[in-house]
């Protein structure tokens, strides 16, 4: 039980910190500039709410996502590009529709460079795993 309090703990201040991000409460700090203070407090709620991803998805601390702590990665690679062309496609649809204003001001930069890096996380594993650079079996 102890360690499923961990990524709770996370996920809540990560979900409190990026909340902050579209409301403008955050004091102007040391730099003068409220919406760098903004900005800064929802990049650590992003860090936190990946580390609590992390702690959910493979029950143990760390940051990389390694192939060895997938469980399946020649069928779950695929569920994680779909993620990340998901957050790929957020950002376009919220520019057609123009709801950037709704949104704050860097969210579609952060979830563009999210979304690429989940992409290129799920190419490499598809590749490795099931793809041309998968390592040759005795029957090959």
């Amino acid at each position: 039980m102890g360690r499923t309090l961990e990524w709770r703990g996370f996920a809540i201040v990560g979900v409190l910190l990026v909340g902050q991000s579209f409301v403008d409460f955050t004091p102007e700090g040391p730099w003068g500039s409220r919406s760098f203070s903004r900005g800064m407090l929802g990049l650590v709620g992003l860090s936190c709410l990946y580390l609590a991803w992390f702690r959910w998805a493979f029950d143990r601390k760390g940051l990389a996502p390694t192939i060895d702590l997938w469980t399946t990665p020649e069928e779950t690679w695929r569920n994680v590009l779909v993620f990340g062309l998901g957050c790929l496609l957020f950002v376009k649809v919220t520019t057609w529709f123009e709801l950037t204003g709704w949104l704050p001001e860097p969210s579609g930069m952060i979830l563009t460079l999210i979304g690429c890096l989940i992409v290129l996380n799920a190419l490499y594993v598809g590749l490795v795993t099931i793809g041309p650079l998968a390592p040759l079996t005795e029957e090959e």
